[in-house]
């Protein structure tokens, strides 16, 4: 006769968390991160916005280039200002699933939608700054509750849609000097990494144990 098997807990899965599994470390990477970016925009500014040359450049094949940088680089402080706080705050919250999740996740929206801006921009228009990251971990934080059915996730959506919807409407065309393609394509890239996260996620959890005697 076989004793009847003890399932074991099935580990939480880390698309269901809200808050980074270490906090302190999340902040402080996004801190570091930020102080960064305002170093660089010191440089950019001493320099007479000599960075701002390294941005996205629309079909022009030293442009690419622009797709690894260009995130990094702001037209300006105010425009650096205007996105700290979402920065910050989203990309905190985008390491519920850990660091090396985040990571992944930070990089294909920013790969995806540099690549698209690149394709897709007036020719030899040259786009720079972090908005197009920041919709797509917006995105990310929006629909990754429904993908991994977990109602917390949903719940912490619906909060950021309340607070921080009116975004949304930075994917519209329209505003002069507004890359509005960096925020639709970051936005769409974010849904796709939620859709991937949420599926590596299902893959990776153990199958239920079956029980009984023989």
């Amino acid at each position: 006769m076989a004793l009847p098997q003890v399932p074991t807990p099935k580990p939480t899965r880390s698309i269901a968390r809200i808050i980074p599994p270490h906090p302190l470390r999340a902040a402080v990477i996004m801190l570091v991160f930020t102080a960064a970016l305002y170093a660089l925009e010191a440089v950019d500014q001493a320099t007479g916005a000599s960075l701002d040359d390294d941005g996205i450049i629309a079909r022009n094949v030293d442009g690419l280039w622009g797709v690894l940088w260009a995130p990094l680089l702001h037209g300006g402080w105010f425009h650096l200002w205007a996105n700290t706080v979402p920065f910050l705050v989203f990309g905190w919250l985008a390491m519920a699933g850990g660091l090396r999740q985040w990571i992944g996740v930070t990089a294909l929206i920013w790969v995806g939608s540099g690549l698209l801006v690149w394709l897709t921009a007036p020719s030899y228009s040259s786009t720079i700054g972090m908005s197009g990251v920041i919709f797509g971990w917006l995105l990310f934080l929006l629909v990754r509750g429904f993908f991994a059915r977990s109602g917390k996730q949903i719940a912490l959506g619906v909060v950021l849609l309340l607070f921080e919807g009116g975004m949304l409407f930075g994917v519209l065309p329209g505003t002069p000097g507004v890359s509005w393609q960096a925020h639709l394509f970051g936005a769409l890239f974010g849904i796709l990494a939620a859709w991937v996260v949420a599926r590596a996620d299902k893959r990776q959890a153990p199958p239920p144990l079956t029980s009984g005697f023989a």
